[in-house]
Formats: C-alpha cells, structure tokens, sequence
C-alpha cells in the first residue's frame, strides 16, 4: 500500500531512518540576494525527480540563484502562497528518465511549466524561446540542493490570505530578473 500512495520515491517530509533534516537559523535563514548558499556545497550531481518516480533529473553544477515567486499563476499551480524556484546553470540539467510522462501547460506571455502526467508533481518552468533558462522547483530535488531562496519577486500579486514573511528577503513587485 505504502509504495501505491507515494510511489518508489518516499516521499518528501518523510525521512527514512539515519536521515536527519538540518535547517538554517537566525541571519542563516534569511539570506541576501537572488542566492543564499550554504557553507557547504551538496555533492554533485543534485537529483530530483516526481512523486511517483517516473521522471527524473539531475543537475552537474550548484545552482545559481533561488527564490520565492508570489505570481497568481505559481499560487494557482501549486495551491499554495509562493513557489520555491531555483535556476540551474545553462547547460547542467539532465531528464535522466521519465520524457514521456513529462506534460506542460504553457501559458500566453509566460514560462512553461513542466510537470509529470502520472502523479502531478511540478519539476520545472521553462523559457518558452530559450530551454536552457530555466527554474526547477526546489520540492522537486532528492535533498538539500544547497540553496536557499534569497529573494521575493511578483509580490504585487502576493495571496491576500496569507502575509508575506518579514525574513528580510529583498521584495520585487514584479520579477527579480531581467527576464
């Protein structure tokens, strides 16, 4: 029963035995920037993959950069106030398995948004002119992906009912990015 409800991946917020989760504190926490880095950077390749197992990912480099997106579209797609998002370096993400459960919605005027057909788990968005941009949704990845989000962006469309963290992270009303 276990593996038909979270598939051949635990899932995530469940830790197996040995594992412990580790979070950062105070000034830590907070992070400045578009990136907040750990001291330690995870061993490469970073993994990821969906719910049920059929697609996954890796990425060769750290990442970039981090941040939360208050979009009405990332609240619309994740059912939530924000969406954790980390931008991998040009080059260094990998579908290892899983293409042909991969389904998009691409909406008019914005980045696709990837997602598997199986179970539903958002992986990545993607610039519709260019693949290579990218942001894969920190959820997605196996473990600590060595980042956190350092910035805020779309907070003009922030969800009414739940307010905005005061964690000192810079605040956009529209994106972080020059994109």
């Amino acid at each position: 029963m276990r593996r038909l409800l979270h598939g051949r991946v635990p899932a995530r917020g469940h830790r197996g035995q040995g594992q412990r989760q580790v979070r950062p504190r105070g000034r830590a926490a907070a992070g400045a920037g578009l990136a907040h880095r750990r001291d330690v950077t995870p061993e490469l390749p970073l993994t990821g993959g969906c719910g049920c197992g059929a697609v996954r990912f890796e990425v060769t480099e750290p990442l970039a950069s981090a941040n939360y997106c208050h979009c009405t579209r990332c609240q619309r797609r994740t059912g939530t106030g924000a969406s954790a998002n980390a931008r991998p370096a040009p080059g260094s993400f990998r579908l290892l398995s899983g293409e042909e459960e991969l389904r998009a919605w691409k909406p008019a005027g914005g980045w696709e948004k990837w997602f598997c057909g199986g179970c539903g788990s958002a992986l990545f968005s993607r610039h519709p002119e260019d693949p290579e941009r990218m942001s894969i949704r920190l959820g997605a990845f196996d473990g600590d992906p060595g980042i956190r989000p350092g910035v805020r962006q779309f907070t003009a469309y922030a969800a009414e009912w739940e307010q905005i963290p005061d964690d000192g992270l810079p605040r956009h009303p529209e994106s972080a990015h020059s994109d």
